[in-house]
């Protein structure tokens, strides 16, 4: 990249059904493509008494499309039932084997945004 040229860099947070699947997510997501994948702890809404961990993704957009391109393989390799929580310029998605293809577009159109 030439010097003083920069890619836009955009924000993702990942939320998974069982949380024993954030390690193996983790090594599905970084086979995507450049990205940059740290797990976090999550925060706890009003009256709730812990939260889930989360991922957090931060990549060029091109590199997030390829990343929630993997998803709906990821979710179909898991037990019924799993599904992810995305989150995405402040708007939350939940993907499942059941809505992938129906969500996946308007994820896409989002960091097109």
């Amino acid at each position: 990249m030439p010097e003083g040229e920069h890619t836009a860099r955009e924000l993702l947070q990942l939320a998974v059904s069982d949380p024993a699947q954030l390690p193996s997510l983790t090594g599905w997501l970084t086979t995507a493509g450049p990205v940059q994948v740290e797990r976090e702890s999550g925060r706890p809404g009003s009256g709730e008494q812990g939260a889930m961990d989360v991922l957090t993704i931060l990549a060029s957009s091109s590199a997030l499309v390829a990343a929630i391109k993997i998803l709906p393989e990821f979710i179909r390799s898991r037990r019924s039932g799993f599904h992810i929580k995305v989150t995405l310029k402040g708007k939350a998605f939940t993907i499942n084997a059941d809505n992938a293809g129906d969500v996946l577009p308007v994820l896409e159109k989002l960091l097109d945004a």
